[in-house]
């Protein structure tokens, strides 16, 4: 089963557009230019910062095998 999760490994800032790609198969780039584009366009610029801020929170960081945890890396 698939999880929402952030992006630790390919994230431009938060990690929330490469997830939501890692989600639903896509490239992250293509989610990035939609979410700006649909930002600008819909009059949401601040709102979709917002969302994307509140996304941020809520969604839980991908456990990545080769990303430091505490200044640590795990083990393979």
């Amino acid at each position: 089963m698939k999880k929402l999760e952030r992006s630790t490994s390919d994230s431009m800032v938060c990690g929330v557009c490469s997830g939501i790609a890692r989600f639903f198969g896509v490239d992250p780039t293509l989610v990035r230019v939609i979410w700006v584009l649909a930002s600008i366009i819909l009059g949401a610029g601040l709102g979709g910062i917002a969302i994307y801020i509140i996304l941020a929170v809520i969604m839980p960081k991908k456990a990545d095998s080769d990303d430091p945890i505490d200044g640590e890396y795990r083990e393979k």
